[in-house]
């Protein structure tokens, strides 16, 4: 029957095996694959198995590069749980670097033939972000830096994703359809986080999460016999905070969903998203709703929409503040001391930050990126700096790239959000890109708030969530369209009926 192809068929998979070479092939590959896994251990077999699947996605990523900048996305959001279940895969640690690297030479080659528009790209925002990154190279020279291992690792969060992925979302997204998905890749996986924390919550921890507790993580993920949830984020405040993100940039877009099946997506996300903040026991990140929705009324240009909101505020924060009510709760309770100024964890932070205001006082730049706090200790384990708990995004700024640095970063930060504020509230005309551009920018000031008290705004994913926003935030005007009838009442009626 075979003998009869058409000899000019290609053969199937199955075809192929019948072929004794084939066989003897897949009988090597398997014996190899077996003695690596026993002499070198898991992570070596895994990564030899992964090796057919990296081709695949290799020639797809070459074809789409838009699907380098999704990866991002999906990486950040698991990249830091790995280490828990496979120990020893160096390979981890550079995963987010391999990736958008890639994409680059993904770019370049899909359009060997033509030039690259690169005139997308060509925008503030990555001139800000050049600015970012030009002053962590030269931090590279700071006399302060004793350890230039230090330096390249801190670097690479602190400014060097910033600088890869900016570019690439200016120029990969753009038009409402990749704008869309990437809303939606985001809320897919916040509800993957969502699941895993309430899955941690109800049916306890894994053997491997169990594992990474009882080394040491306990002391600040089980309080009183009650765990804070984390699922598989590096820690239950890098959770929170996230989590409360995401259920902002949720909430908001939801109002102006069209579809059922859209809106109600994004409002399981958005309910699951504060449920899992709660979880988390993260007291700062309480700020993220509270600070975001503030100036999402702002945004609005509504009167009632915002009395309405600030009366709503005030009284989330009274309730907080000077109420007792839900005090039986863990979660509610944990919160509520994030409101007391006399807490013994905020009076720590506060003499952390006199010592590092005297050591920094003759120091204008810093003492080095990646010098500071307890993750600096695996560099410089004797040094002042890593032995002083930061415990702030912006503390740590200070302390790493001084005032100087200090004073850059935050004229960035403002600048961005200002400018897209502006675009909101007087430039945009779609009802829907407005609202999701208001989702954005409000979502990205709760985390600057909230990043005082935690150190959240580079860890992955909020860091890569936050660059790729501020691209698209400063480029709100390319997904534009100018409003029908049926929108402009739309969105009037939008806003005079939403009090959130």
């Amino acid at each position: 029957m075979h003998a009869s192809l058409n000899p000019f068929d290609t053969e199937t998979g199955s075809d192929k095996l019948r072929h004794p070479s084939y066989l003897l092939i897949l009988g090597i590959t398997i014996l190899i694959t077996g003695y690596l896994i026993a002499k070198q251990g898991v992570s070596v077999g895994i990564s030899l198995i992964a090796l057919p699947f990296i081709a695949v996605y290799l020639t797809i990523l070459f074809r789409n590069p838009i699907v380098g900048l999704y990866t991002a996305v999906s990486l950040g959001f698991v990249l830091l749980g790995i280490p828990r279940y496979i120990k020893g895969l160096s390979v981890i640690g550079v995963a987010m670097d391999g990736v958008l690297i890639m994409t680059y030479l993904a770019l370049i080659f899909n359009r060997f033939y033509q030039r690259i528009n690169w005139k997308p790209a060509n925008k503030d925002v990555t001139i800000l972000a050049g600015l970012w990154f030009g002053y962590g190279i030269l931090q590279f020279l700071n006399p302060e830096a004793h350890s230039k291992v230090a330096w390249l690792a801190g670097l690479r969060g602190m400014a060097l994703y910033m600088m890869l992925i900016i570019p690439l979302a200016l120029i990969l997204v753009d038009n409402r359809k990749k704008l869309n998905f990437f809303l939606m890749l985001w809320g897919f996986f916040s509800l993957l986080v969502s699941l895993k924390g309430l899955q941690q919550l109800l049916l306890g921890v894994d053997q491997w999460e169990q594992q990474w507790l009882n080394e040491g993580a306990a002391a600040t993920h089980v309080l009183f016999g009650k765990l804070r949830v984390f699922s598989f984020l590096s820690d239950a405040g890098n959770f929170g905070a996230n989590q409360a993100f995401s259920a902002v940039v949720a909430t908001i877009i939801s109002f102006s969903q069209k579809s059922f099946g859209k809106k109600l997506f994004f409002i399981v996300v958005a309910v699951l998203g504060f449920y899992g903040m709660l979880l988390s026991g993260t007291r700062g990140a309480i700020s993220v709703p509270l600070s975001a929705f503030l100036l999402y009324f702002i945004l609005k240009k509504n009167k009632a929409v915002m009395i309405t909101g600030f009366i709503l505020i005030i009284g989330i924060f009274v309730f907080f503040k000077y109420t007792t009510i839900g005090n039986d709760n863990q979660q509610i309770r944990r919160m509520r001391s994030g409101f007391d100024p006399n807490d013994k964890s905020l009076q720590v932070r506060l003499a952390n930050q006199k010592k590092l205001s005297a050591y920094l006082a003759s120091r204008p730049l810093g003492g080095g990126i990646g010098h500071a706090g307890v993750k600096a200790q695996r560099y410089l384990p004797n040094a002042f700096l890593s032995n002083v708990a930061t415990d702030s995004w912006y503390v740590m700024i200070w302390a790493e790239q001084g005032v100087v640095g200090l004073a850059l970063h935050l004229f960035i930060l403002f600048y961005i959000i200002a400018k897209s504020s502006y675009l909101i509230m007087f430039k945009l005309r779609d009802p829907e890109i407005k609202q999701i551009m208001t989702a954005l920018t409000a979502g990205m000031f709760g985390i600057m708030v909230a990043s005082y008290g935690n150190e959240v705004f580079g860890t992955h994913p909020t860091g890569i969530l936050i660059y790729v926003s501020m691209a698209l935030m400063l480029n709100a005007e390319q997904f534009d369209e100018p409003p029908t009838e049926t929108a402009k009442k739309s969105d009037l009626l939008l806003s005079s009926n939403n009090i959130s």
